[in-house]
Parts: C-alpha cells; sequence; structure tokens
C-alpha cells in the first residue's frame, strides 16, 4: 500500500466519524469537551461557526451524527451528541458580543432571498458580516419556514425559534413579513444582484381514493394542519384520529392530535417497522405518549356515512422479505375499517413553483423541481441560486444549514465575479496535546458509563397545553457523565516513521490490537495478517513510510482505535504523538477563491 497522505484533510476527518457525517462539518468532540469544561459559551460559539442554530438542532436535528458515532463500535449507544448541543444553548451567556461585526459600509450589492426558512438565514448570516444587504421575503408574519410552521412548539419552543433566528436577523437583515412571492420575473425585475430560492417543499402529498373529496372537511394535508395550529387556526380535532403515513411528520401530528384533544390516535403504516422513516426515538416518544402504530395496512378509500367522513378502509398486507430484509413480495390477506372522525394524511412532500414562470431560463426537470447545480446551488439561470428542500427535496434542518453555506459561497463568487467552481478546499490544523511525558490536556481514560437517558415532563402534565416542552433538557450536573463517554476521536494519534526504533512498546501497551508493525503489501493480504484483522472496508489503514530499521511499515487500525494516547505515552522516542486535528470547512468569508493543491505529507 501507498503511505497514507495525512495532508489530505479527507484522512483524519474520515476518523472523526461524527464530524463526516454532519452536513455541517460541526467539531463535535471539540464542543463535547467545552461542555466538559463547563465553558458553555465556548461550545455554543463552535457549534455556531458550522450550524448556525444550536438550540435548534439540540432539539429536532435528524441526528445523522449519532449513527456514526465510535462510540457505537464499543457499545449499543453512542453519545447523545444532540442533546449535548443543547446544553451549550441552555447554559451559555450572552452572545451578542461574540456574533460577527457588520460593516456599517457596504459592498453595494443586494441579494433577494425567498423564505425565511434555516436556508435562506444561513445564506444572511455568512453574507451579511461581509458587506452584503440581504433582503428575505417571508410569507407569513413571522420568520422560521417550516421550523415554525411544522415542528411543534411542545419540541421546539418559539422562544428558541425567536432567539436564534434574531441574531441573524439582528444583523441588519431587510426581513419583509407577509411579503409572499408571485413572480420570479417580477422579483427579478428589482434589480437584485442574486437571488436565493429557500421557499423549502410546502405541499404534501394527496392520496386520491375513493371519499377524498365527500369527507374533505375532515381529511387534512399533515404540514398545512401543522401550520394552521402553529398559527393558532386550528385549536381542536375530533376524538379518533387516523394518520396516513410513519415520517416525522406523522409523528408531530399524532402527537399534536393528543394535545388538541383526540381520545384515540392510531399512525397507520403500509409496510413492517424496519422501513419506517421516521427517527427511532420520535417513534419512542409517540409510543409512550399512547399513540398506536399499526402496521401492514394499506390506504383503500374513505368511508362516508351520512355525507360525513366515518372512517377508512385499509387492505392488510402480508410481505416476504429477503436475508437483507428487501421485500420480494407481497399480497392482500384481507380488509379492515378503523373508524375516525378526522383523518390526517402525513405522506411526504412536494416541491412547489408555481410562481416561477418557466421562460426565465430556470430549467426544470421532468418532476417539475429545478435543475441546480449540487456543488454550487446555481439553477441554469445565471445568478439565481436554491437551497434546502426547495433544490433537492425534503431532508432536514442540518442539510438545509449546509446548502446555505455553500450558496453564500457561490453567490459571493458570483458578486465578485469568480468562478463558482473555483471554490477554496478544506484544510487541517493539527496541535499537539501534550503537556508532559504522561500527561494530555484531554482526557484520555475510557469510561464505561451507559447513555444517560433525557429526563421528560411527566405524561399527565404534558398534556395541559400545547406548547409544554416535553424533553426537560440536561442540567450542568447531569451532563457531567455523559461528555465522558466521547472517545476525543479528534485527538488523533500522529507518527513519525523517522523516529521509531521498532521496539514494539506501542504494539506491546495497546489495549484493542490496532497497531502492527509488518512488511508492506496490498491492501486485501494487509488487512488480513494485522495483529487484529481489520474488516471494516470502509474505514482506511493508516500506513507509515518505511520505517529506517528494516524498511516495514507501521500499519494502524482506525475502526479499533479508541484514541486512548497509551501508545504516545509509551513511545520513549516520541514517535507517536496525540494531536488535535481541526478541520476547517470554507464560508463565504473566507474570502479568496484561489484553489490550494495541499502538498502530501507522509510519515
Amino acid at each position: 500500500m501507498q503511505p497514507t497522505d495525512t495532508a489530505n484533510p479527507d484522512y483524519y476527518h474520515r476518523v472523526v466519524d461524527c464530524q463526516w457525517a454532519c452536513p455541517a462539518h460541526t467539531d463535535v468532540p471539540e464542543y463535547i469537551r467545552l461542555i466538559a469544561q463547563g465553558r458553555f459559551t465556548d461550545a455554543y460559539m463552535v457549534n455556531r461557526d458550522s450550524n448556525v442554530f444550536p438550540g435548534i438542532l439540540g432539539r429536532v436535528c435528524d441526528r445523522p451524527c449519532e449513527p456514526a458515532c465510535r462510540r457505537g463500535r464499543i457499545e449499543q449507544k453512542p453519545v447523545a451528541i444532540c442533546r449535548l448541543k443543547r446544553v451549550a444553548a441552555d447554559h451559555r451567556d450572552d452572545v451578542s458580543a461574540l456574533l460577527p461585526a457588520i460593516p456599517k459600509v457596504k459592498n453595494g450589492k443586494r441579494i433577494a432571498c425567498i423564505g425565511a426558512g434555516c436556508a435562506s438565514l444561513t445564506v444572511a448570516n455568512d453574507l451579511m458580516p461581509l458587506g452584503y444587504q440581504v433582503t428575505i421575503f417571508e410569507q407569513y408574519g413571522a420568520p422560521g419556514g417550516l421550523m415554525r410552521t411544522n415542528i411543534p412548539s411542545f419540541r421546539l419552543p418559539h422562544t428558541v425559534l425567536d432567539e436564534e433566528i434574531a441574531m441573524i436577523t439582528g444583523m441588519g437583515v431587510d426581513l419583509r413579513l407577509n411579503a409572499k412571492i408571485d413572480s420570479m420575473r417580477a422579483l427579478l425585475a428589482q434589480g437584485f444582484d442574486a437571488v436565493f430560492v429557500g421557499s423549502g417543499a410546502p405541499r404534501g402529498k394527496e392520496l386520491k381514493l375513493p371519499g377524498r373529496e365527500a369527507g374533505a372537511a375532515n381529511i387534512h394535508i399533515g404540514i398545512s394542519w401543522l401550520e394552521s395550529v402553529a398559527f393558532g387556526h386550528v385549536e381542536s380535532i375530533g376524538r379518533r384520529v387516523l394518520i396516513i403515513g410513519v415520517g416525522n411528520t406523522a409523528m408531530d401530528c399524532c402527537r399534536t392530535s393528543l394535545r388538541l384533544g383526540a381520545h384515540s390516535v392510531k399512525v397507520m403504516a403500509r409496510k413492517p417497522r424496519t422501513f419506517f422513516k421516521a427517527s427511532p426515538w420520535e417513534l419512542d416518544d409517540a409510543e409512550e405518549e399512547n399513540v398506536e402504530i399499526v402496521i401492514n395496512r394499506s390506504p383503500k378509500s374513505f368511508v362516508i356515512e351520512n355525507g360525513r367522513l366515518a372512517g377508512m378502509l385499509f387492505d392488510r398486507m402480508e410481505y416476504d422479505l429477503d436475508a437483507a430484509g428487501r421485500i420480494t413480495a407481497e399480497r392482500i390477506t384481507g380488509e379492515e375499517f378503523l373508524p375516525a372522525d378526522d383523518v390526517i394524511l402525513a405522506i411526504g412532500q412536494e416541491n412547489a413553483f408555481p410562481w416561477v414562470e418557466r421562460d426565465l431560463g430556470i430549467q426544470f426537470d421532468k418532476w417539475d423541481v429545478p435543475v441546480v447545480d449540487a456543488a454550487t446551488f446555481q439553477s441554469s439561470r445565471r445568478g439565481v441560486f436554491f437551497g434546502g428542500d426547495a433544490a433537492f427535496g425534503p431532508k432536514n434542518i442540518i442539510w438545509a444549514v449546509e446548502h446555505g453555506h455553500q450558496a453564500a459561497i457561490s453567490i459571493h463568487q458570483h458578486c465578485q465575479g469568480e468562478s463558482l467552481a473555483a471554490r477554496l478546499p478544506p484544510g487541517i490544523n493539527l496541535q499537539s496535546r501534550k503537556m508532559g511525558m504522561h500527561e494530555w490536556s484531554y482526557a484520555n481514560d475510557y469510561t464505561p458509563v451507559e447513555r444517560r437517558l433525557m429526563p421528560h415532563v411527566s405524561i399527565k402534565e404534558r398534556f395541559k397545553k400545547l406548547n409544554i416542552e416535553v424533553e426537560l433538557g440536561f442540567t450542568a450536573a447531569q451532563v457531567e457523565q455523559e461528555v465522558q463517554r466521547c472517545l476525543n476521536c479528534d485527538v488523533q494519534t500522529a507518527f513519525s516513521a523517522k523516529l521509531c526504533i521498532e521496539c514494539d512498546a506501542c504494539l506491546d501497551i495497546c489495549p484493542v490490537d490496532c497497531l502492527t508493525i509488518t512488511a508492506n503489501g496490498e491492501e486485501g493480504e494487509l488487512r488480513a495478517r494485522l495483529k487484529a484483522p481489520a474488516r471494516n472496508l470502509a474505514q482506511p489503514l493508516y500506513v507509515s513510510g518505511a520505517l529506517p530499521q528494516t524498511g516495514r511499515v507501521m500499519v494502524k487500525d482506525e475502526d479499533l482505535c479508541v484514541h486512548c494516547g497509551l501508545c504516545a505515552e509509551r513511545c520513549p522516542t516520541a514517535a507517536w504523538d496525540m494531536q488535535k486535528s481541526t478541520v476547517h470547512w470554507p464560508h463565504a468569508a473566507d474570502g479568496d477563491a484561489t484553489v490550494r493543491v495541499p502538498q502530501p505529507k507522509i510519515a
């Protein structure tokens, strides 16, 4: 194998699996260490640099970081990364003095953002400090987009939403509420230097079955119904409610129904539980509140009696699955009627652009979705950009934030007359954590404690009002053990081949047998003859340059390493060191877009 190029940011970054999995590449281990030190404000700012909304995402993020957490390779449950983000937000001091300074003299460029959701707000957050004048057009009377209209206040309090949005709009954004855009042509005629469309995926999918029109008064589209609840237009619902669909929107609908007076709520799933789109914790919370989830029921018709919805008829389904859990056959085994006073359809969302004229040079594909460059977020019309759900369909808030960061880079380069494709690569910085021969500036012992459970408001209390937040959050004392579960994967085992005397001390002391000194070879063959065979092909091996004594190589299986630092403590020549890797992902403020090619670094 060729020696590992550690100058490539992807190498050390991929060792920090949580940061690699996060779309915005938040430095997760760093903010967890800061929380462990009681430095909540610093931890909040580390978060805010990449994800913009730590208090919001600490409550409602889809947590792509947690399945990737390396703690999950040792035991079943990952570190509570998302909930620790909330800890920093809940216990921080005032951060207004730490926010970016906004220049009084503007650069003369005007940017229009359509929709005051997370993607547009991120664009404004990144461009306002560079002197741009950003105008956000929002159709409703309050900013936040789907964060406000589709996430119930018992999960995301409006106080948290308002505070973090105000950090951005308070930069001097021209926020125009109740200002729905009905014509892209008319907007372009206003002479903006660039337009960003962050209007989300605002249209819920329909279910066209017999009885749909006759029962329309009691059949609701999920996202529209949640929106009506958020703005106080809907304050009650029937006693018996059926929710069609098992995504996160369905979970919000069923739990909201209980708070509006429903006594029996059933979530109807067409397939088995392994195919559900809802996050496991969302399912758990719903079932804790006595929501019944019924699997293998395919909607057949709405049943109307005396001109009113009486319930729904379902086909009972049965499936054959292969060894990988995929459906190989399905069949109907019977019918079932379930009574209902109201039905809520939560089977997905779609983009809707009736306000974008089709003769403006903005190309749409066969699904009537704009054709958008996945790297620059520019549409087929120069100067018009899309991001968030409006660009590639429904995902989640953290993806929309990263879209906003990347679109802001493109908008900045577009306005400065630079190539949108010439983007700065990510950079990496390594700093030793060594304080003495056996001292490190991080806690490197392994903590066997189990993941701490999030405290909740009692079942009895949570239904008294719609806006009682169910999750209480961790106190500073409660979080003390959870932060120690982090393996500090960003503190890397950095190796210098020229210092190695091949004494095998590091191999002897390694508690997980992740190190091997051996002759080089082809990857497949080399993986098989390591001290512990490296079976996870998705995790690259570390391979050093030739060692000076014998020409063999040091091989490290990153899949096994727990970053305990014992190799560096034991090494008599300091060939091993524990170094913090800080990966910098460029934002618009990083300026010059000239691509710099990093020089390889081989140990």
